[in-house]
């Protein structure tokens, strides 16, 4: 080995060394410093799984659905003060879809509806959910107990609403628990308390698919029997129609091809409406994004007002080492060896936290929202918050490097 590589290996080790005694010899400082870098990291693994979480759930509830395209009349609405809450915005909901279904690129076309109602078991203590008109058949649809709809909708009776109603009802496994009641079971439903006194519904099956599609606890009609509860059978009110195109069709195309037959509704394919829907919540999503960045900036703040610290509580070691006659390169070489040794510390030890804290706000989110797996942390997001955290000490120890360079012996040493 050369004279001036083993010189130069000397002095990495002894930069090493005197790197690490720093860090063991003020041990609180050394932990406020990684506590300080891990929260910067978490903040940032965490807000940024969820917005992964928000998307990804997103579109695998449009998948899930089994549906292809979504007609809709505009957003949906809430309208306090009237009968069932939501303003539904297509009208003659079951002519439009037999309209549409009647295209050869079409397999089905279905209306489905949201109301609120009052749900009761003894007609004295009342609940209000969101009540679905849809026809619960199918493979989209998953039941966990019980049976789907056996009977179409009949009720509607082409347009008269003078059919039997089936009054059948299928519930989420919250709504179950909820009023103690399962298949069998009966409950008293309707738009306002005395129509669902008058309108009991027997319990045929349980089945999660509509309370994870709105996130909520629900139960599910008969489209017909649901507006024959809330009293929207004069105008055929639905919600959206969804559409399940044949294997060969493109969604875009048919897309564009409804629209132009029917210029009053939107039809969205299943990203284009969850890109709608997210577009809605752009002030959260802002929120969010402005969020992740201000954690960095104050992980990068903190972290290096950490670093000036850590240099200035060492002036005088630093000023004594160099009015011996240690270059500032060899000074700045401790400075950066421990923040690089912080960064990765405070890094990995926030990628650690983020899985079990992730895991707790997801069962939080789930408990306030209805929705599981909000908040998701794929391998790159891990990668992502250590190549944070090394950076972010980095920058630190530049700042602080800087002042090391600006050190003089005889101040540091009074």
């Amino acid at each position: 080995m050369t004279g001036p590589l083993r010189s130069a290996l000397a002095r990495t080790r002894a930069v090493i060394g005197i790197a690490f005694a720093q860090l063991r010899h003020d041990r609180t400082r050394t932990v406020l410093a990684v506590l300080g870098i891990t929260l910067a990291v978490l903040a940032t693994t965490l807000l940024g799984g969820v917005g992964i979480g928000v998307v990804e759930t997103g579109e695998e509830q449009f998948d899930a659905s089994g549906r292809d395209l979504w007609v809709t009349g505009g957003p949906i609405k809430l309208a306090p003060g009237t009968v069932g809450g939501f303003e539904n915005t297509v009208v003659n909901a079951h002519e439009l879809s037999a309209a549409i279904e009647s295209r050869e690129d079409v397999n089905t076309a279905v209306p489905m509806a949201f109301q609120t109602v009052y749900v009761s078991t003894d007609e004295e203590n009342w609940e209000t959910l969101v009540g679905t008109g849809a026809p619960a058949r199918g493979g989209s649809v998953q039941i966990t107990e019980g049976q789907q709809f056996q009977q179409q909708d009949i009720h509607y009776a082409d347009g008269n609403y003078s059919g039997p109603m089936t009054h059948e009802v299928i519930i989420d496994q919250r709504t179950a628990e909820m009023f103690n009641v399962s298949v069998g079971d009966t409950l008293h439903i309707g738009g306002t308390i005395s129509d669902a006194r008058a309108n009991e519904f027997t319990v045929v099956g349980i089945s999660p698919t509509f309370s994870r599609f709105l996130g909520t606890a629900t139960v599910t009609l008969h489209l017909s029997e649901l507006q024959e509860v809330t009293g929207t059978t004069a105008t055929d009110r639905a919600s959206l129609i969804t559409v399940d195109l044949v294997d060969s069709a493109n969604p875009e195309t048919v897309a564009r091809e409804i629209e132009r037959e029917h210029p009053e509704y939107d039809v969205r394919t299943n990203r284009e409406q969850l890109e709608a829907t997210l577009e809605r919540q752009a002030v959260v999503l802002a929120s969010g994004g402005s969020l992740v960045v201000l954690a960095v900036l104050a992980g990068i703040t903190l972290t290096a007002n950490l670093m000036v610290s850590v240099v200035y509580q060492q002036r005088r070691e630093l000023a004594a080492l160099k009015a011996l006659g240690s270059r500032t390169r060899t000074l700045v070489g401790v400075v950066v060896v421990q923040a690089v040794c912080l960064g990765v510390i405070g890094g990995l030890l926030g990628v650690a936290a983020t899985i079990p804290l992730g895991m707790g706000l997801d069962a939080v989110a789930a408990s306030l929202v209805g929705f599981e797996n909000v908040v998701r942390t794929p391998t790159w997001v891990l990668g992502a918050g250590i190549a944070i955290a090394v950076p972010i000490s980095l920058i630190g120890a530049a700042v602080a490097g800087w002042q090391v360079s600006r050190l003089s012996p005889v101040d540091g040493l009074r």
